[in-house]
C-alpha cells in the first residue's frame, strides 16, 4: 500500500506546466509548500507561468522548456535533474494534444504526434523516474487521461485511444507498485475549458477543479478517477453499452463537444 504522499518541500515534476490543467495543478502543489519542476514546449509562456507561481506562493520553481516526444529528452530531464540534486516525489504526466477529424482525412504525421505526447513521453518519464521513488519507498504518479478513455470516440480517434492506452497504462501500474509505497493514479477529465478546450457549457469543468480531484485522489487508494459526477456516470454508463452503439453515441457527443 502506498504510504501517505509528502508534498511540503519536496519536488513535483509537471509536464504540460505553463497552461491549463497542469498550471492549475502546478499553483495548487505550491499552496501546499511544494518545490516545482516546470516541464513546457513554449519558453515564453513557461517562464511567464513560473514567475505567476514564484510571486504569488513563493515557490521554488525550475523550469524545463523542451519538447518532451523529441528523442533524447527524457534523459535530458533526468540528467538536469541529476546536476541540480533534485529528487522528484510526485511526477504529473499532464501535457497532451489531440487531432480533431475523421482518420481518412487527417495528416498521419500529426496522429502520430498525439500518441507521441499522450502515451508515448508520458510511459519513457515515468518508466525513467519510478525506479527512485521504488528504491527510497515513497512517490506519486498522476496521469491525466480523459473521459475518452471510456470510449472509442469517432472525429477523436487517435485521442481517445491514446488516452485509453494512458487509463491501462496506469492502472496496470499501480498493480505492479502496490507494495512499494509509490502511489499511481490516473485522473480522467471531462469537457475542461482550457487554452486548448476554450469552450464552455453547463457541464464544463475548471482546471482548478481537476487539480483538486487529482490531489484528492493522492489520498485515497484506487488505481483511477474520473473529474466530475456527471462525468463519472456518463463514463460508467457507456462502459455498459455494447461497443456500436457507445462508439456512435460517442462519434455525435464529439461532433458538438470535446473530451
Amino acid at each position: 500500500m502506498a504510504a501517505k504522499t509528502q508534498i511540503r518541500d519536496r519536488f513535483a515534476l509537471i509536464t504540460g506546466a505553463s497552461t491549463g490543467i497542469g498550471y492549475a495543478i502546478a499553483e495548487q502543489l505550491a499552496t501546499r509548500g511544494a518545490h516545482l519542476v516546470l516541464v513546457a514546449r513554449t519558453a515564453a509562456t513557461l517562464d511567464d507561468a513560473a514567475a505567476r507561481l514564484r510571486a504569488q506562493y513563493g515557490a521554488t520553481v525550475h523550469t524545463m522548456p523542451m519538447d518532451i516526444t523529441a528523442p533524447g529528452a527524457t534523459s535530458l530531464v533526468v540528467d538536469k535533474l541529476a546536476a541540480e540534486h533534485i529528487e522528484i516525489e510526485i511526477l504529473v504526466n499532464s501535457a497532451g494534444c489531440y487531432e480533431r477529424g475523421l482518420v481518412v482525412d487527417s495528416d498521419p504525421a500529426r496522429l502520430r504526434a498525439v500518441v507521441d505526447l499522450n502515451a508515448g513521453a508520458l510511459t519513457e518519464l515515468t518508466a525513467a523516474l519510478l525506479p527512485t521513488m521504488t528504491q527510497r519507498g515513497h512517490g506519486a504518479i498522476i496521469n491525466i487521461a480523459s473521459t475518452g478513455a471510456y470510449v472509442p470516440a469517432p472525429h477523436l480517434a487517435a485521442y481517445s485511444a491514446s488516452k485509453a492506452y494512458v487509463r491501462a497504462f496506469t492502472e496496470a501500474l499501480w498493480a505492479e507498485t502496490r507494495d512499494t509505497g509509490v502511489r499511481v493514479v490516473a485522473v480522467s477529465p471531462g469537457p475542461t475549458q482550457t487554452p486548448m478546450n476554450p469552450r464552455s457549457t453547463a457541464l464544463t469543468r475548471q482546471p482548478g477543479q481537476v487539480a483538486a480531484t487529482a490531489l484528492r485522489a493522492l489520498d485515497r487508494s484506487g488505481p483511477a478517477v474520473i473529474d466530475g459526477g456527471v462525468n463519472a456516470l456518463s463514463s460508467h454508463v457507456f462502459r455498459l453499452l455494447p461497443g456500436r452503439i457507445s462508439a456512435t453515441l460517442a462519434g455525435v457527443l464529439a461532433e458538438r463537444t470535446q473530451f
